[in-house]
Protein backbone atom coordinates (compact mmCIF):
# COMPACT_ATOMS: atom_id res chain seq x y z
CA UNK A 1 0.00 0.00 0.00
CA UNK A 2 1.45 3.32 -1.17
CA UNK A 3 1.33 5.99 1.81
CA UNK A 4 1.41 9.36 0.67
CA UNK A 5 2.85 11.95 2.83
CA UNK A 6 1.56 15.68 2.58
CA UNK A 7 4.28 18.64 3.34
CA UNK A 8 3.31 20.49 6.30
CA UNK A 9 3.58 24.20 5.08
CA UNK A 10 7.30 24.20 6.99
CA UNK A 11 7.89 20.86 5.23
CA UNK A 12 6.72 22.76 1.69
CA UNK A 13 8.72 25.41 2.44
CA UNK A 14 11.89 23.66 3.26
CA UNK A 15 11.90 21.94 0.15
CA UNK A 16 11.38 25.04 -2.09
CA UNK A 17 14.59 26.34 -0.25
CA UNK A 18 16.47 23.42 -1.43
CA UNK A 19 15.09 23.52 -4.97
CA UNK A 20 15.91 27.29 -5.30
CA UNK A 21 19.56 26.80 -3.70
CA UNK A 22 20.27 23.93 -5.98
CA UNK A 23 18.83 25.92 -9.02
CA UNK A 24 21.39 29.61 -7.74
CA UNK A 25 25.02 28.83 -9.08
CA UNK A 26 28.06 27.95 -6.67
CA UNK A 27 30.34 31.43 -6.29
CA UNK A 28 33.72 29.17 -6.79
CA UNK A 29 37.15 31.03 -6.39
CA UNK A 30 41.17 30.41 -5.16
CA UNK A 31 43.84 32.27 -3.60
CA UNK A 32 47.52 32.60 -4.42
CA UNK A 33 50.47 34.23 -2.74
CA UNK A 34 52.13 36.39 -5.15
CA UNK A 35 55.60 35.84 -6.10
CA UNK A 36 58.46 38.38 -5.49
CA UNK A 37 59.67 40.19 -8.32
CA UNK A 38 63.04 39.47 -9.80
CA UNK A 39 63.18 42.68 -11.80
CA UNK A 40 65.15 45.88 -10.49
CA UNK A 41 63.03 48.76 -13.13
CA UNK A 42 60.87 50.15 -10.62
CA UNK A 43 61.82 52.98 -9.17
CA UNK A 44 63.28 53.31 -5.83
CA UNK A 45 60.28 54.30 -3.21
CA UNK A 46 57.51 52.79 -5.05
CA UNK A 47 55.57 49.79 -4.75
CA UNK A 48 54.39 47.99 -7.61
CA UNK A 49 51.96 44.68 -7.76
CA UNK A 50 51.58 43.45 -11.54
CA UNK A 51 48.28 41.17 -11.50
CA UNK A 52 48.35 38.99 -14.45
CA UNK A 53 45.03 36.44 -14.87
CA UNK A 54 43.57 34.30 -17.29
CA UNK A 55 39.92 34.72 -16.83
CA UNK A 56 37.12 33.30 -18.06
CA UNK A 57 33.69 35.15 -17.91
CA UNK A 58 33.46 37.38 -14.98
CA UNK A 59 35.55 37.33 -11.17
CA UNK A 60 35.81 39.77 -8.52
CA UNK A 61 39.48 40.21 -7.44
CA UNK A 62 40.66 41.07 -3.82
CA UNK A 63 44.72 42.30 -3.50
CA UNK A 64 45.68 42.49 0.01
CA UNK A 65 49.80 42.23 1.08
CA UNK A 66 50.98 39.84 -1.15
CA UNK A 67 47.84 37.59 -1.16
CA UNK A 68 45.26 37.41 -4.20
CA UNK A 69 41.54 36.48 -3.67
CA UNK A 70 39.41 35.75 -6.59
CA UNK A 71 35.75 35.08 -6.21
CA UNK A 72 34.42 33.56 -9.44
CA UNK A 73 31.05 34.78 -10.42
CA UNK A 74 30.46 33.06 -13.20
CA UNK A 75 32.70 30.65 -15.68
CA UNK A 76 35.81 28.42 -14.51
CA UNK A 77 37.77 29.82 -12.16
CA UNK A 78 40.48 32.41 -12.95
CA UNK A 79 44.10 31.50 -13.22
CA UNK A 80 47.71 33.56 -12.08
CA UNK A 81 49.38 33.71 -15.29
CA UNK A 82 52.57 35.67 -13.67
CA UNK A 83 51.22 38.41 -11.06
CA UNK A 84 54.33 39.46 -9.39
CA UNK A 85 55.36 42.53 -6.42
CA UNK A 86 58.07 44.17 -5.77
CA UNK A 87 56.70 44.82 -2.13
CA UNK A 88 53.74 43.87 -0.17
CA UNK A 89 50.65 46.49 -0.07
CA UNK A 90 50.57 48.16 2.77
CA UNK A 91 48.63 46.82 5.58
CA UNK A 92 47.85 50.83 6.53
CA UNK A 93 46.71 53.92 4.83
CA UNK A 94 48.36 53.79 1.12
CA UNK A 95 50.27 56.48 0.11
CA UNK A 96 49.88 57.61 -3.59
CA UNK A 97 47.77 54.90 -4.67
CA UNK A 98 47.55 54.04 -8.67
CA UNK A 99 45.71 51.76 -10.60
CA UNK A 100 46.48 51.04 -14.00
CA UNK A 101 45.30 48.84 -16.84
CA UNK A 102 48.10 47.40 -18.95
CA UNK A 103 46.39 44.71 -20.60
CA UNK A 104 42.77 43.34 -21.35
CA UNK A 105 40.55 42.02 -23.83
CA UNK A 106 36.83 43.02 -22.35
CA UNK A 107 35.90 44.96 -19.42
CA UNK A 108 38.16 45.57 -15.98
CA UNK A 109 37.68 48.24 -13.21
CA UNK A 110 38.72 49.41 -9.85
CA UNK A 111 35.59 48.86 -7.61
CA UNK A 112 37.58 50.48 -4.12
CA UNK A 113 41.04 51.41 -3.44
CA UNK A 114 42.73 50.00 -0.14
CA UNK A 115 41.53 51.63 3.07
CA UNK A 116 40.56 50.84 6.73
CA UNK A 117 37.10 49.66 5.63
CA UNK A 118 37.93 47.01 3.64
CA UNK A 119 40.98 45.81 5.30
CA UNK A 120 43.55 47.85 3.13
CA UNK A 121 42.39 45.45 0.17
CA UNK A 122 42.42 46.38 -3.49
CA UNK A 123 39.50 45.14 -5.07
CA UNK A 124 38.61 44.80 -8.93
CA UNK A 125 35.95 43.55 -11.44
CA UNK A 126 37.00 41.66 -14.06
CA UNK A 127 33.90 40.79 -17.13
CA UNK A 128 35.23 38.68 -20.54
CA UNK A 129 32.05 38.06 -22.44
CA UNK A 130 34.16 36.75 -25.61
CA UNK A 131 34.31 33.27 -24.79
CA UNK A 132 36.83 31.09 -23.50
CA UNK A 133 39.99 32.78 -21.41
CA UNK A 134 41.49 36.09 -21.70
CA UNK A 135 44.32 37.72 -20.38
CA UNK A 136 44.18 40.53 -18.17
CA UNK A 137 47.18 42.71 -16.76
CA UNK A 138 46.66 45.38 -13.91
CA UNK A 139 48.96 47.52 -11.90
CA UNK A 140 48.85 48.47 -8.21
CA UNK A 141 51.18 51.22 -7.51
CA UNK A 142 51.83 53.41 -4.74
CA UNK A 143 54.78 55.53 -2.62
CA UNK A 144 57.06 53.24 0.30
CA UNK A 145 56.82 55.38 3.18
CA UNK A 146 59.68 55.24 5.99
CA UNK A 147 57.57 53.52 8.36
CA UNK A 148 57.74 50.52 5.24
CA UNK A 149 61.08 50.66 4.91
CA UNK A 150 61.60 48.75 8.36
CA UNK A 151 59.98 45.90 6.84
CA UNK A 152 61.47 42.94 4.34
CA UNK A 153 59.77 43.65 0.98
CA UNK A 154 58.66 47.36 1.97
CA UNK A 155 55.86 46.95 4.00
CA UNK A 156 54.67 43.32 4.34
CA UNK A 157 54.39 41.13 7.24
CA UNK A 158 57.07 38.19 6.86
CA UNK A 159 59.12 37.52 9.03
CA UNK A 160 62.69 39.64 8.70
CA UNK A 161 65.97 38.08 6.80
CA UNK A 162 68.31 36.59 9.37
CA UNK A 163 71.34 38.89 9.90
CA UNK A 164 74.00 38.05 7.29
CA UNK A 165 77.16 37.30 9.63
CA UNK A 166 79.99 37.13 6.95
CA UNK A 167 78.70 41.07 5.76
CA UNK A 168 81.28 43.07 5.70
CA UNK A 169 80.12 45.93 7.60
CA UNK A 170 82.55 48.51 6.42
CA UNK A 171 81.54 51.48 3.49
CA UNK A 172 81.73 50.66 0.09
CA UNK A 173 81.72 47.05 1.12
CA UNK A 174 80.25 43.77 -0.76
CA UNK A 175 76.56 42.78 0.89
CA UNK A 176 75.52 46.19 0.65
CA UNK A 177 74.03 47.15 -2.53
CA UNK A 178 74.57 50.81 -3.36
CA UNK A 179 72.25 50.81 -6.07
CA UNK A 180 69.48 49.79 -4.75
CA UNK A 181 69.03 52.11 -1.65
CA UNK A 182 67.01 54.89 -0.34
CA UNK A 183 68.19 57.51 1.58
CA UNK A 184 67.14 59.31 5.20
CA UNK A 185 68.25 62.63 6.24
CA UNK A 186 67.92 64.29 9.25
CA UNK A 187 69.56 67.30 10.31
CA UNK A 188 70.01 67.84 14.25
CA UNK A 189 71.84 67.67 16.86
CA UNK A 190 73.25 64.61 19.17
CA UNK A 191 76.18 62.91 21.11
CA UNK A 192 78.44 59.86 21.84
CA UNK A 193 80.04 58.51 25.01
CA UNK A 194 82.20 55.46 25.84
CA UNK A 195 82.01 54.66 28.98
CA UNK A 196 80.04 57.42 30.10
CA UNK A 197 82.61 59.53 29.76
CA UNK A 198 84.06 62.23 27.41
CA UNK A 199 81.07 63.07 24.90
CA UNK A 200 81.43 63.35 21.29
CA UNK A 201 78.82 65.81 19.60
CA UNK A 202 76.71 65.15 16.30
CA UNK A 203 75.23 66.96 13.77
CA UNK A 204 73.74 65.61 10.42
CA UNK A 205 72.72 62.23 9.82
CA UNK A 206 72.04 59.96 6.88
CA UNK A 207 70.91 56.94 6.61
CA UNK A 208 71.21 54.54 3.66
CA UNK A 209 69.11 51.12 3.73
CA UNK A 210 69.34 48.94 0.49
CA UNK A 211 66.10 46.24 -0.15
CA UNK A 212 67.21 43.58 1.57
CA UNK A 213 67.05 45.60 4.92
CA UNK A 214 70.95 46.08 5.20
CA UNK A 215 71.37 49.58 6.90
CA UNK A 216 74.19 52.04 6.86
CA UNK A 217 74.01 55.34 9.67
CA UNK A 218 76.13 57.87 9.22
CA UNK A 219 77.20 61.14 11.50
CA UNK A 220 78.63 63.94 11.29
CA UNK A 221 81.09 65.51 13.90
CA UNK A 222 82.32 68.24 15.19
CA UNK A 223 86.29 68.11 15.94
CA UNK A 224 86.64 64.98 14.46
CA UNK A 225 86.93 65.89 10.72
CA UNK A 226 85.25 62.12 9.50
CA UNK A 227 82.10 60.96 10.42
CA UNK A 228 81.60 57.69 12.57
CA UNK A 229 79.58 54.80 11.04
CA UNK A 230 77.57 51.85 12.11
CA UNK A 231 76.16 49.54 9.65
CA UNK A 232 73.91 46.23 10.30
CA UNK A 233 70.33 44.66 9.61
CA UNK A 234 66.54 46.81 10.29
CA UNK A 235 65.09 43.76 12.52
CA UNK A 236 61.60 45.14 12.90
CA UNK A 237 59.14 48.53 12.38
CA UNK A 238 55.82 49.47 13.83
CA UNK A 239 55.18 52.44 12.12
CA UNK A 240 57.61 54.88 11.42
CA UNK A 241 59.91 53.52 14.26
CA UNK A 242 62.80 50.61 13.64
CA UNK A 243 65.09 48.42 15.90
CA UNK A 244 68.52 47.44 13.96
CA UNK A 245 71.11 45.25 15.15
CA UNK A 246 74.07 47.31 14.27
CA UNK A 247 77.85 47.64 14.46
CA UNK A 248 80.62 49.91 15.09
CA UNK A 249 83.11 50.78 11.46
CA UNK A 250 86.01 49.10 13.62
CA UNK A 251 83.55 46.16 14.26
CA UNK A 252 84.22 46.05 17.76
CA UNK A 253 81.00 47.38 19.25
CA UNK A 254 77.44 45.90 19.07
CA UNK A 255 73.63 46.70 20.03
CA UNK A 256 70.64 47.78 19.15
CA UNK A 257 70.10 50.88 17.26
CA UNK A 258 66.22 52.44 17.79
CA UNK A 259 65.24 55.08 14.33
CA UNK A 260 62.40 57.44 13.92
CA UNK A 261 61.28 58.91 10.67
CA UNK A 262 58.60 60.38 9.18
CA UNK A 263 56.70 59.82 5.79
CA UNK A 264 59.54 62.16 4.03
CA UNK A 265 62.27 60.38 4.87
CA UNK A 266 63.15 62.64 7.32
CA UNK A 267 65.39 61.34 10.77
CA UNK A 268 63.49 62.44 13.85
CA UNK A 269 65.55 60.50 16.17
CA UNK A 270 67.84 57.54 17.29
CA UNK A 271 69.65 55.77 19.62
CA UNK A 272 71.80 53.09 20.78
CA UNK A 273 73.81 51.31 22.95
CA UNK A 274 76.62 49.05 21.85
CA UNK A 275 78.75 47.21 23.98
CA UNK A 276 81.52 44.75 23.61
CA UNK A 277 81.13 43.26 26.52
CA UNK A 278 83.97 45.36 28.25
CA UNK A 279 83.03 48.80 26.79
CA UNK A 280 79.73 50.44 26.29
CA UNK A 281 78.93 53.28 23.87
CA UNK A 282 75.71 55.43 24.48
CA UNK A 283 74.12 57.20 21.42
CA UNK A 284 71.01 60.30 21.33
CA UNK A 285 70.08 61.98 18.34
CA UNK A 286 67.38 64.53 17.52
CA UNK A 287 66.15 66.45 15.01
CA UNK A 288 66.19 69.97 15.38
Amino acid sequence: MLEVVKLTAPGRCGAALLMLCAALPALAGMRFQVRRMTRDDVPLGKGQCDIRLQVDNEVEVSVRGDLVAIRTISGRDARDDGSECNAALPDHDVVGFNFQVVESRNEIRLLAEPSRRNGFAAIVRIRDSSGGEGRYHFRLSWAITGSDYGRPGGGNDRPPSPRDDNFDRTQGAAGFSWNNTVSFRGKGQGTASMNNSGEMRLGEVTIEIDRGGKLLASFRTEGRGRPISFTGQILASEGGRWKADVMSEDHRLRGPMWISVDDRRQVNSITLEATDGRDRMRLNWDRR
